[in-house]
């Protein structure tokens, strides 16, 4: 299990997404767990219950994708367990989460950079109006939670 952490525009879902790639194994997204826009604390228990712990004991992971367009859960998705899995996002090496981790990244990139690429995403209009919102939930949980220091592995994307 490998957690690809960092703040928002850091450049952990590209990294991610090119990992599972060439390993031929599953990414979860923690964008569809968070439960709307004030949910990332909210979908760590959700990420321990639904995936980690299934797969702890053998199972299979699943999990309720978060319909961002109608604001309420939406489908019940589910993924074979492989060799990897790889969970990115904001949340994915919350302190409750990481001994059921293997690897745990930290991607870092600073400020200006990381406000560049969320100007630059194709979503960029939609996520506008919530990015200070989601930047103080980031700060709050990576204050508690003390990601980067636990980072087995720490990535500047600069």
């Amino acid at each position: 299990m490998l957690a690809v952490e960092g703040r928002s525009g850091a450049g952990k879902s590209v990294l991610a997404g090119r990992i599972a790639a060439e390993a031929g194994c599953p990414l979860l997204h923690m964008d569809d767990l968070y439960p709307g826009w004030e949910g990332l604390e909210a979908a760590v228990p959700l990420v321990r219950a639904w995936i980690l712990e299934p797969v702890a004991h053998g199972g299979n992971p699943h999990w309720q994708r978060y319909d961002w367009e109608r604001g309420t859960p939406g489908e019940w998705q589910y993924t074979p367990v492989q060799d990897l899995l790889v969970i990115e996002g904001c949340g994915s090496g919350a302190r409750r989460l990481r001994p059921f981790l293997s690897l745990l990244a930290w991607v870092g990139a600073p400020d200006a950079v990381r406000a560049a690429r969320l100007d630059a995403r194709e979503d960029a209009a939609d996520y506008a109006p919530y990015r200070h919102l989601w930047a103080r939930q980031e700060e709050d949980f990576y204050t508690g939670h003390r990601v980067a220091e636990h980072a087995g592995l720490i990535i500047d994307n600069p």
